[in-house]
């Protein structure tokens, strides 16, 4: 399924003996220009750019033709940030332009999809390292119809899932700590050890002197390595970084699979790759945004976080939660809905979430979370008995028995959460007795 929207580009991008001209549309005003200047390090910014453009176009899960999807571009006071996800949607990747990798100024601040076409990755390709690369970031006026001649004007499908993939990589990266940092010899070694094939194996990986080894179980202080094969993206980059650092949530002994975060850092760029628990899973459909978007109050709050929100390069939740009078936990429930319009993003280095525009309103959240929507109409049915214990949930011919966790969370008997184990979010039972024990809270 994909959202149909209509963006106008004044031409295509290019890349000439002056620059690299990136063609853009959408942000605060249409076709705006936001940044105009040299990167300090080319022949690695260009490698970077390919990297993001190359895991758009991949499918690592039953390969088939390229994906061919256009990345996005965000300009934020004093950095760019180039990301995309891969076809299957279970790889997400970002390239940090940091304020060390630009010569110019941030003139204005937006995000835009970026029109990545064959003859521009052909010319990255052949940046060396004395050629100097400037980049421009949308043009100065829009071309408008008349009847002598039309705009240049490209239709691009941004998929569902992508905003989806924003929604909860931004959730589950915010649970993210570093796990390992290691230097660029043995960083490169450890990638280039790894399968490049359609790998679709769980290994674990566990620093080990200034390197990391692999394993095949999980032990704490393990990250994640599910389907190596989808690092194969960082190896052209390896020869001007100059750490690898690695994050990804708390493992234990028995950890279901993981997703982790892998990122080469070359002072003025960073590279990362995030990628999903297993091979064949999108993030599209892990439902780590669900229960931050059960919440009766998310809404309205999200329309206020929105209202506060800055383009600082990073999103403090402590100011924000200050300013709008509502406590961290909110704010963090508020930024997941407006994550769900693609307009939020989480950045593992800095700890700390950053600002995007699309042309997407955070209310898509119903629409494009059958579980969100099922369980609403659940509630709605007055499907839903809750009890100290938990809830038991009528579900078209079916009762189901909603159990609470002594965290929080809830277990139920339906098939989903035999399926899953709660590793995919909660099913729309638990999130009904969830939004039934809030509201039975709210009428106390």
């Amino acid at each position: 399924m994909n959202a149909q929207q209509t963006y106008r580009y004044l031409g295509s991008s290019a890349l000439s003996r002056t620059g690299l001209a990136l063609q853009t549309s959408g942000g605060p005003a249409p076709n705006p220009r936001f940044f105009t200047g040299f990167l300090t390090t080319p022949q690695a910014a260009a490698v970077g750019l390919l990297a993001v453009a190359e895991v758009a176009r991949t499918r690592y899960y039953r390969p088939v033709s390229p994906a061919s999807l256009d990345p996005v571009v965000t300009g934020s006071r004093d950095r760019l940030r180039f990301e995309s996800f891969s076809g299957c949607c279970g790889v997400y990747a970002r390239l940090d332009a940091l304020p060390e990798g630009l010569d110019g100024d941030v003139v204005e601040h937006g995000t835009t999809n970026v029109d990545v076409n064959n003859p521009l990755r052909q010319s990255l390709a052949r940046v060396g390292g004395l050629d100097p690369l400037h980049l421009s970031v949308g043009p100065d006026d829009l071309t408008v119809s008349t009847m002598d001649g039309a705009v240049v004007e490209k239709k691009v499908p941004l998929p569902v899932r992508w905003l989806r993939g924003f929604a909860e990589v931004q959730v589950l990266a915010a649970a993210f700590e570093p796990r390992a940092e290691i230097p660029a010899v043995e960083a490169a070694a450890f990638l280039r050890r790894l399968p490049t094939s359609n790998d679709r194996s769980v290994l674990w990986a566990v620093p080990a002197g200034r390197g990391l080894r692999l394993t095949s179980r999980p032990v704490p202080g393990a990250v994640c390595l599910a389907g190596a094969g989808r690092l194969t993206a960082l190896r052209g980059l390896l020869r001007f970084a100059r750490t690898l650092r690695v994050y990804g949530p708390t493992a234990t002994p028995g950890s279901a699979p993981l997703p982790s975060t892998w990122e080469l850092d070359t002072g003025a760029l960073r590279l990362s790759l995030t990628l999903s628990p297993e091979p064949y899973r999108g993030f599209s459909g892990e439902g780590a945004a669900l229960t931050a978007l059960a919440g009766d109050d998310v809404v309205d709050d999200a329309e206020l976080i929105s209202a506060l929100l800055s383009w600082d390069p990073t999103v403090d939740v402590d100011a924000l939660a200050a300013s709008a009078g509502i406590d961290a936990a909110r704010v963090r429930g508020a930024l997941a809905q407006l994550g769900t319009a693609g307009r939020v993003g989480y950045d593992v280095s800095e700890a700390a979430y950053f600002h995007r525009v699309m042309p997407y309103d955070a209310g898509r959240a119903e629409r494009d979370n059958p579980r969100l929507v099922g369980a609403r109409a659940l509630l709605d049915a007055g499907a839903v008995a809750s009890d100290e214990a938990g809830a038991t949930v009528r579900s078209g011919d079916e009762v189901y028995r909603v159990r609470r966790l002594p965290d929080g969370g809830f277990t139920c008997t339906c098939p989903w959460w035999a399926k899953h184990r709660g590793q995919r979010g909660p099913c729309k039972h638990a999130l009904a007795t969830r939004m039934a024990t809030a509201d039975v809270r709210e009428r106390v």
